[in-house]
């Protein structure tokens, strides 16, 4: 069957089974390979991506519930690195091996979207479920701040510029 999806702004049409996990369809379809398969039953985060704004598991998510909702994946962040969380992410240098780094990615990304400024426990109850073998935990919780700083502060300079030129 063909859907037609919205995959990190981009419009694709695809040829699936109505069964077939998002997270198959992103990756061997349409060779987006961020996101990554962990456990396949919905538990340790590898595979979040965003659907409609909300971090969901794609390899629980069957292509026939995606409908019009856009997809945003790892890569469809920013195409250069400079979303929020992909700076802090660097800076606090968060990963060891880096496998659950795409979904810790997304679901952090998917909280700032909603929570602009998260205390520990906003943190603590987005980022539960997405596991992460090394441990990193202290780390993405401190990048989760500092890319709330950073978005703050970007967000600051477009109203200050944006005051500026209206002058």
């Amino acid at each position: 069957m063909a859907y037609k999806l919205n995959v990190n702004g981009r419009s694709a049409t695809v040829d699936a089974s109505p069964d077939t996990p998002l997270l198959w369809v992103l990756r061997d379809v349409l060779n987006l390979h961020g996101t990554k398969y962990g456990c396949g039953i919905g538990q340790c985060g590898a595979c979040t991506v965003q659907l409609g704004g909300r971090a969901v598991r794609s390899c629980q998510t069957p292509v026939s519930a995606v409908g019009n909702a856009a997809v945003l994946t790892v890569e469809g962040l920013s195409t250069d690195g400079t979303h929020p969380v992909q700076i802090a992410w660097q800076e606090i240098d968060v990963p060891q091996c880096g496998y659950c780094q795409a979904g810790q990615m997304m679901s952090a990304a998917a909280l700032l979207a909603r929570t602009p400024k998260p205390t520990d426990k906003d943190i603590d109850s987005a980022m539960n479920g997405n596991l992460c073998r090394c441990g990193t935990y202290l780390r993405i919780r401190q990048a989760i701040h500092k890319a709330a700083e950073l978005a703050t502060s970007a967000s600051a300079r477009t109203v200050q510029t944006a005051q500026n030129g209206s002058r």
